[in-house]
């Protein structure tokens, strides 16, 4: 705690506006080993603890916060997200409806919490969203997209946003072979009492749908999201994520229309396989270009009329790719020296991406809209 107030205080001292993950992928092993992750109602209760010591210490300094980091992950990763270890054999999709509820619940008490602490704070969900485009006017592909984007895109944040599980649940459950999550007494007006009030997303692709076998599965996209096919009209990133601007314009749009509440994208951003050139330096202007045609989508859907909060890439810094465990796989713009393997000196330098974004932050995009 020590630590992270020194980091938020840094953060106010510099005019950053600091924002909290409650919870990032990084559930405790004692808590995914011991008690089996989130589908033990026990963890709702731990998180309501520190969900309360974390906020009666730091609401009055820290205006945003977000509960879950990309909460509707699980449906593809539960391990990460809900501590439910395979190995075990507790990732079960019944198992992952179970571990939903229990988020759905902590989520709702952590709101409450906030908001008795400090009236102006915001809290918001926060999930990946990716648009899920018809291969072409098969009816078919069409319902897939929409099957696909509600199970995926909407089931998480309907249920936090609009305060009830939306009526196509028991569908969801059939076709997953997923019993329905057991609630407490309460559950459901908690859940309806306090909502989210922002909806926080993470954007990097779109994918596109065939259910009738237009293509083959040699044109399967790559992503870590549900199986999709690759779109012809866009490039990919060498990992294979499909690269595309209007998308985020699509999203926005369409997060706006269905529920009213501002958003926030909280990540976005290209990975790639940055060369540090002799001279020290990297020169990725394809991340430049990455983020550049992404926020001229961004900047159209707000004169669309969408609410838009705030924007922060991913990321500021190399890290290790949670979605590959892979240091090549780099998004930051500032260089770390370390391979795959652990090896490297550590040191920092900035890349031409760096000087390039601290430009945008300054003139607030101005830079990038002159062009």
């Amino acid at each position: 705690m020590d630590f992270y107030g020194a980091l938020i205080d840094e953060c106010l001292k510099h005019g950053i506006e600091p924002v909290i993950t409650l919870s990032h992928y990084e559930m405790p092993l004692h808590l995914a080993k011991g008690y089996g992750g989130w589908k033990n109602r026990k963890i709702v209760g731990f998180f309501e603890r520190y969900a309360k010591s974390v906020l009666e210490r730091f609401a009055s300094k820290v205006k945003y916060w977000m509960t879950f980091n990309e909460i509707n992950s699980a449906l593809e990763f539960p391990t990460l997200s809900q501590g439910l270890i395979p190995s075990t054999g507790s990732d079960d999709f019944t198992n992952r409806f179970q571990a939903w509820h229990h988020q759905f619940v902590a989520s709702a008490l952590a709101v409450k919490i906030g908001h008795e602490l400090r009236e102006d704070i915001q809290i918001g969900c926060m999930q990946i969203y990716a648009p899920f485009y018809p291969l072409n006017a098969h009816p078919q592909n069409q319902f897939s997209s929409q099957f696909k984007e509600r199970a995926f895109d909407y089931f998480t944040s309907d249920v936090q946003v609009r305060g009830a599980y939306p009526t196509y649940t028991n569908r969801l459950l059939q076709e997953y072979a997923a019993e329905a999550p057991v609630m407490e007494e309460g559950d459901l007006d908690l859940i309806k009492n306090y909502t989210v009030d922002y909806i926080g997303f993470s954007y990097y692709m779109s994918m596109a749908t065939d259910e009738v076998g237009e293509q083959g599965e040699s044109d399967a996209a790559s992503g870590n999201l549900m199986n999709g096919v690759r779109n012809p009209f866009l490039k990919a990133s060498e990992w294979g994520w499909q690269i595309d601007p209007m998308g985020l314009r699509v999203s926005m749009n369409d997060l706006w229309d269905r529920y009213q509440v501002p958003l926030f994208i909280v990540e976005n951003g290209l990975g790639a396989k940055d060369v540090k050139e002799a001279d020290g330096s990297v020169q990725d202007d394809y991340r430049i270009d990455y983020l550049k045609e992404h926020i001229k989508a961004m900047h159209e859907a707000v004169l669309d009329g969408v609410d838009l909060i705030g924007y922060t890439p991913w990321g500021c810094i190399d890290l290790v790719s949670a979605s590959t465990g892979e240091m090549s796989k780099r998004y930051g713009f500032i260089y770390v020296d370390l391979d795959d393997e652990g090896n490297g000196t550590l040191e920092r330098s900035k890349k031409k991406s760096f000087e390039w974004y601290k430009e945008v932050i300054a003139t607030n995009g101005e830079n990038i809209l002159a062009e």
